[in-house]
């Protein structure tokens, strides 16, 4: 100990004539990231959302599961107002800001507030739950601080990267991590149109729709989930690319409500090592595709089942939600170049970027109150609709929109494809509406809700 004592004596001058300066080159701001948060900062909001829900009286018997169909539609919807928060970024000085469609999308009331406290009133222009982005717009306003866009192609796995958000509502907060991968499917929550940015930087819940920026400042996505067990993070987390983003903040300038992607109307897997080698390729990589559409731009262009897609536009692509990817960012253009690989030789093919068709109409029909299932409403399957409802790219015939109250308590589901109804093929709404407005007792349905096969009877 008597050596000891003296060494850390010896010690203090040295830590308290320690030089603290702000960095002055691009190589000294690795040693802090205080001048990047200054800037970044002040671009990134807080947003407070009050929505409605429509909830059910409880009774002791719901949760029993011999009683509980008993008491299904029980009792009177009654509104419930909820509040929850999240983050945001603004993209334009005249209030143009991102955020996630699940902190927004269902919002009665937004309030923004900036890093430096100023408060405003917000609306969504666009919003797409399958994305899970929303575009929000902050009116009569000017100089905002904003951050620039970076081009998603050239982010590469190791750059470091800031995360900034609002988690658990504590108030802004910035993780620091790097990029950990890229074209992630990010799990199967269902949310998102499969394809993100990896990143180790820790994102917490109300970090959705905050930044992740990289070292000059850009934006390279908008956090959106992370993959954890306990709600917390472990250290994976994703966000959604810049490229997709500035295309939903075009498309939101130019008036849409909702965010139109192109349409592939085709459906494939991935090409892996075993399938690389039937095919004589040196290496996995690239789409084959298991089942076309008749009205698919694909099949237009001359694509079959069987011909693997390997790029759109140059980019290779190595699944079929990067490959929707790719067209949904290039939504700005008329037309796409695929590349296709068909008996070993690759071709380049110019493919149409257009919207679903909504043909042939949509003939939706409404069951009268006299019906067996009155409210129940019905349409005639088109490419819009398979998109719409994601339905197999085959289905056709007859599609549920609105069970109705009597419908939904005997099982229906919008999304349900009507095949036959009391023995009764169905091909058209009027014909389903037809047979079910005779039917009285004792109606059977058979249906396809998914992947699956079901039958009711009621």
């Amino acid at each position: 100990m008597k050596f000891l004592i003296p060494l850390l004596l010896c010690c203090l001058p040295l830590v308290a004539n320690a030089e603290t300066r702000v960095p002055q080159s691009q190589s000294e701001i690795t040693l802090s990231f205080a001048p990047l948060v200054r800037e970044t900062a002040p671009a990134v909001v807080n947003i407070y959302v009050r929505f409605v829900t429509q909830a059910r009286a409880r009774t002791p018997f719901m949760d029993d599961p011999f009683f509980e169909r008993l008491f299904e539609g029980f009792g009177q919807p009654q509104p419930r107002v909820q509040n929850s928060l999240g983050s945001g970024v603004i993209l334009s000085d005249d209030g143009i800001v991102v955020s996630n469609y699940h902190v927004v999308g269902q919002a009665t009331d937004i309030r923004i507030v900036l890093n430096d406290g100023r408060e405003y009133d917000a609306r969504v222009l666009l919003g797409d739950q399958e994305s899970d982005l929303a575009i929000l717009k902050i009116d009569d306003v000017s100089d905002l601080p904003f951050l620039a866009l970076r081009d998603s192609e050239t982010v590469e796995v190791g750059e470091l990267t800031l995360a900034i958000g609002n988690p658990f509502g504590v108030g802004q907060t910035v993780s620091s991590g790097i990029v950990s991968g890229l074209a992630r499917s990010g799990g199967s929550n269902g949310r998102g149109a499969g394809y993100f940015i990896q990143t180790d930087a820790p994102i917490n819940p109300g970090n959705s729709g905050g930044a992740l920026v990289d070292m000059r400042g850009d934006l390279l996505g908008i956090n959106t989930r992370i993959l954890s067990r306990s709600g917390g993070s472990n250290g994976i987390g994703f966000a959604i690319p810049a490229d997709l983003v500035a295309a939903f903040v075009k498309q939101a300038r130019d008036g849409n409500d909702r965010f139109v992607r192109p349409w592939a109307g085709a459906t494939g897997q991935a090409v892996d090592a075993d399938l690389a080698e039937t095919l004589g390729r040196d290496r996995p990589g690239g789409i084959m595709l298991a089942g076309l559409h008749p009205a698919s731009p694909l099949a237009d262009a001359g694509f079959e089942v069987g011909d693997v897609v390997l790029s759109v536009d140059g980019a290779p692509v190595g699944s079929p939600g990067e490959m929707l990817f790719r067209m949904s960012v290039a939504s700005d253009q008329d037309s796409a170049t695929m590349t296709r690989l068909r008996g070993g030789e690759e071709e380049d093919l110019t493919v149409a970027l257009i919207p679903p068709p909504d043909d042939p109409p949509r003939d939706e029909t409404v069951l009268p109150e006299d019906s067996s299932l009155p409210g129940l409403t019905l349409a005639r399957i088109n490419p819009a609709l398979l998109a719409e409802l994601n339905l197999p790219i085959a289905a056709e015939g007859v599609v549920v929109l609105d069970e109705g109250p009597i419908g939904r308590r005997v099982g229906l589901r919008r999304g349900d494809v009507l095949q036959r109804i009391d023995r009764q093929d169905v091909d058209t709404p009027a014909q389903a509406a037809a047979i079910l407005s005779e039917a009285r007792r004792g109606t059977t349905v058979r249906a396809i809700r998914g992947n699956s096969r079901i039958v009711l009877r009621f």
